[in-house]
């Protein structure tokens, strides 16, 4: 938290306070005032710096509700193959990135998605080999599932792993994983998390929610994030730890034994739980956690004045996390359930019936839009694995939000890159038109959302006594917009009172950040500003 006091003035402000607002106090780290420029006047010669916006916009800083912050900076410093178009270009590309990294111990890279490339397949254990010269290499897939590897690696981890080509999956995955994670040194784990810390402040994100675990990362990675974010000037990181035991979350500085604890897999890798088998695939997924866990882990963080949470894809996943929450409800209480705001990470397969239990049992929907925007619509991944009628049915977020059910929105990035205006936009203009959501809607499960999710309801905005934290934003003409086509777009009428957002239809220019705030303290300035 910063003592300076600061005048932001000849702007648009972001504020329910006053939705005219041209101007901004921050003082102790906090919002002190919002209000018109004439008014600005009275502050400026008591503030250690005043800000001329010119016109930029202020909003609240965005809070990224799911982020793996140290695989996002190895994606930042490593091999990102989401945009190789072909199996022979990822290879090449592969070639080229052992070459410019002599050193490392291990070669990191993520992003591939074979299903997009000609042919359908992924890279053959030889065939990376070759590309490698035989160094140790772990390739991610891009839902962070499953994983293709070299002979090397797998001779690091040793033991009786499957040496066939085919991309490794639960718990060879996670032991190649642990192989390749474990190979990296201190100095390149707090170089990558310096990276992700710098590149979110950069794009107006002002907190993190990371989702560590044993299975995930390591305790020295979370302790490691922990305290970088601690000791330098950058967004706030929120820890949750993925693990059954609540005394070990608590140990390491976790708000919650929650996150990425894994009652399924992911639908790209055919891990997703379901109810009904996949449309091209003879079976249904994996359940790794079935109601009685849920209900056990549930009580445990209950008592222990803990959140709890759960990584649920698919129907039947998300159906035992329902049905495990009521259970404990049942026994501790539904009111100190409800209280604890326990999340549900992901939440992509929904029914009518567990959007009711999310509502019933106070859980928060940590979803991600850019999912959709990715793998939606007819021709999309959700669709081949599950057919176009059950695809059509994901990400549901009119629904959840009609029912009170709170949510907070994220990237789980490196899965999708941090991006939160783009991650806005995915949400108000979903492939499926009855999930759409208004802007100003999504923009508020971004930011004050994520403060909600960890039980803070008095920030996320700006209003006088909120934490500064904010960001400046380049943009277009401001505009109010609904997820019908008849209401899209019009310009703010004084007599609404609502403030307004850029214009976020699709083809158009995202805002640019121009600065970033956190408790009162710069953490970017974007270079020429």
């Amino acid at each position: 938290m910063s003592d300076r006091t600061l005048l932001l003035r000849r702007g648009e402000v972001h504020s329910p306070a006053d939705p005219f607002a041209t101007a901004m106090v921050v003082e102790a780290g906090h919002v002190a005032w919002v209000g018109s420029e004439g008014a600005a006047d009275a502050f400026a010669d008591g503030v250690d710096e005043v800000i001329d916006l010119d016109g930029a916009l202020v909003t609240p800083a965005f809070t990224d509700a799911h982020v793996h912050t140290t695989a996002t900076g190895l994606a930042l410093t490593g091999l990102d193959l989401s945009g190789a178009p072909s199996l022979d270009a990822a290879l090449a590309l592969v070639r080229a990135f052992a070459a410019a990294r002599p050193a490392d111990r291990v070669l990191l890279g993520h992003g591939w998605d074979a299903a997009r490339w000609p042919g359908g397949r992924p890279p053959t254990r030889a065939e990376l080999d070759e590309a490698t010269g035989g160094r140790p290499l772990y390739l991610s897939r891009i839902d962070a599932h499953s994983a293709v590897v070299t002979t090397a690696l797998l001779d690091l981890v040793g033991g009786e792993l499957p040496r066939a080509d085919a991309p490794l999956t639960r718990d060879a995955h996670h032991a190649v994983r642990k192989a390749a994670f474990a190979a990296i040194t201190p100095a390149q784990r707090a170089e990558a998390q310096r990276t992700a810390l710098a590149h979110a402040a950069s794009l107006g994100i002002g907190s993190v929610h990371e989702c560590g675990g044993p299975q995930i990362s390591s305790e020295d990675d979370f302790t490691g994030l922990l305290e970088v974010a601690r000791e330098l000037p950058g967004p706030r990181v929120i820890g949750y730890w993925a693990e059954q035991d609540v005394d070990k979350a608590r140990e390491l500085g976790a708000i919650g034994a929650a996150g990425d604890l894994f009652a399924d897999g992911a639908l790209g890798s055919h891990t997703a739980c379901l109810h009904e088998p996949y449309a091209d695939a003879g079976h249904s997924g994996t359940a790794y956690l079935d109601a009685d866990a849920v209900a056990a882990h549930v009580i445990a963080c209950t008592e222990a004045g803990l959140q709890a949470g759960f990584h649920a894809i698919g129907d039947a996943a998300v159906a035992a996390v329902v049905e495990g929450v009521r259970a404990a409800a049942e026994k501790v209480g539904l009111a100190r359930v409800r209280a604890a705001r326990h999340r549900v990470e992901h939440a992509e397969m929904l029914t009518p019936e567990t959007v009711a239990g999310f509502a019933e049992l106070g859980l928060i929907a940590s979803v991600q839009p850019a999912f959709d925007a990715l793998w939606g619509g007819e021709d999309g991944m959700y669709a081949r694995r599950l057919g176009a009628e059950r695809a059509r049915t994901l990400n549901p977020y009119a629904a959840l939000l009609r029912s009170g059910v709170p949510l907070a929105f994220g990237s789980d990035s490196p899965v999708t890159p941090l991006d939160p205006w783009g991650t806005v936009r995915a949400a108000a203009f979903h492939h499926t038109p009855e999930h759409r959501v208004s802007v100003r809607a999504a923009f508020t499960a971004h930011t004050r959302g994520g403060w909600r999710a960890i039980g803070r309801d008095d920030a996320g905005t700006l209003v006088p006594g909120a934490p500064a934290d904010f960001a400046v934003w380049r943009t277009g003409e401001l505009v109010v917009q609904a997820p019908d086509d008849r209401v899209a777009r019009w310009s703010t009428d004084p007599r609404s009172g609502t403030p307004g957002l850029p214009d976020l239809t699709p083809g158009g220019e995202l805002p640019r950040c121009l600065r970033t705030v956190v408790g009162g303290r710069t953490v970017f300035v974007r270079p020429g500003e």
